[in-house]
């Protein structure tokens, strides 16, 4: 036998044993089913960003609603804000979805990045047994020796006329010599009782069917779909000093006091204004 190189070895699917890759097959049969949202579960190896192929195969009409498109490793992953991040391959679950919220008004479909953001620490307080928190708009908490980490996030971009993808992704192995900022977190740091990245996708997906499922039948209402109370329950953001960076330069000091029901965050501020904020950046300033 000729010994690989280190180039093989590296490149190999199997390189890290760790961090074996995903049964796509096993996922569609476990996911696609008669009448259920999940139309087909694709895996790629490698990828620049899933948002961005699933947007690109929405408009060349070749994606239905209920596609997931799988990434083993991303090079070009975008986050909030155009951020740019990278992991591993295979250290995490990165992935995007295609929704095509007919029936719901589309001033209601800022709800849904909210929405994935419930469904996915749902799942995963199901699957992988992680104290979970969701820090406003999109942001997963997890605890790492006392303190607070941002383990996954949730991008939401418009597919034309009618769709929405969601991308979602989360840290599940990333140890501590490869996070890419002190900050990050993973859910291996925080304890969980599976780093199996198959059922965890799962438990996720079947989450975020359910919950978008509610969603859709009461017409995007927050409230009557229970989405907008369940979200704020496990807002980490509510009830602490936060500020917020808004476009132009501006930014609001004050106590995030609620989340409304256009899905904008409240902040009370020092002189007894209450500002709800649509978007820009929030940094919170001290302890729930």
């Amino acid at each position: 036998m000729t010994p690989r190189d280190a180039s093989d070895a590296h490149n190999s699917r199997w390189s890290d044993l760790d961090r074996p890759p995903l049964n796509a097959l096993a996922l569609r049969r476990g996911l696609v089913r008669e009448g259920g949202l999940w139309r087909d579960v694709a895996v790629v190896q490698r990828t620049g960003s899933t948002n961005s192929d699933l947007v690109a195969l929405a408009a060349a009409g070749k994606a239905d609603e209920g596609s997931v498109l799988v990434a083993e490793e991303q090079t070009a992953a975008r986050g909030r804000l155009d951020r740019r991040w990278t992991a591993p391959a295979r250290s995490g679950l990165f992935f995007s979805v295609l929704l095509r919220p007919a029936g719901v008004p589309v001033e209601r479909w800022g709800w849904l990045p909210l929405l994935a953001g419930v469904a996915v620490a749902t799942g995963l307080s199901r699957a992988a047994g992680v104290d979970t928190a969701l820090k406003w708009p999109n942001d997963l908490l997890v605890t790492v020796g006392g303190e607070e980490r941002k383990a996954g996030g949730i991008l939401a971009e418009r597919a034309g006329a009618d769709g929405v993808v969601l991308g979602i992704g989360i840290n599940v192995s990333l140890r501590a010599d490869e996070l890419p900022v002190p900050q990050a977190g993973s859910l291996a740091l925080a304890g969980s009782v599976s780093t199996d990245r198959d059922p965890l996708l799962r438990a996720v997906l079947r989450s975020l069917e359910e919950w978008y499922g509610r969603w859709r039948t009461a017409g995007g209402d927050p409230a009557v779909s229970g989405v907008q109370e369940t979200y704020a329950a496990g807002c980490a953001t509510l009830g602490r000093m936060v500020r917020a960076e808004l476009p132009g330069e501006r930014s609001v000091v004050g106590e995030a006091v609620a989340v409304d029901g256009d899905g904008r965050l409240v902040i009370a501020t020092e002189n007894g204004v209450q500002e709800p904020v649509g978007a820009g950046d929030i940094v919170h300033l001290r302890p729930a």
